[in-house]
């Protein structure tokens, strides 16, 4: 079992990082801490996809000297996903977080529960 987890580190870890992020969404009433937990869970998967493109041995697609082997070098595919998936994930935070400080200048909370009390109220009115 040892041997097992240590030959897949990268995959139990970014499970690991997976479900901290997850337990840190579903169960913290803090909105920016919310937050958090979601760019923990994408922390998460980047490792996933970067650890399944890497092949042990075998180097960057960067063509040097003219050689093409292609079995020389590693897929460039995923890695291009990890860089695209940063990128959406730093716009995604950018705009929760603007999100965020509207919802505080208004309701005066960073609680969802007490933000939602304060909705409903409204809707009663």
């Amino acid at each position: 079992m040892l041997e097992l987890i240590s030959t897949h580190l990268n995959d139990v870890v970014a499970a690991l990082l997976f479900v901290i992020g997850l337990a840190n969404l579903l169960f913290q009433k803090n909105l920016i801490k919310k937050i958090i937990g979601l760019n923990i869970m994408d922390t998460a998967v980047y490792l996933l996809l970067a650890s399944q493109g890497y092949i042990n041995g075998l180097k960057a697609p960067i063509i040097e000297d003219g050689i093409m082997d292609k079995n020389a070098y590693i897929n460039p595919v995923p890695s291009g996903l990890v860089l695209t998936g940063i990128v959406v994930s730093v716009s995604v935070t950018a705009l929760m977080l603007a999100l965020t400080i509207r919802i505080y200048k208004k309701y005066h909370t960073l609680n969802l529960d007490e933000v939602l009390m304060q909705v409903r109220e409204e809707e009663v009115r």
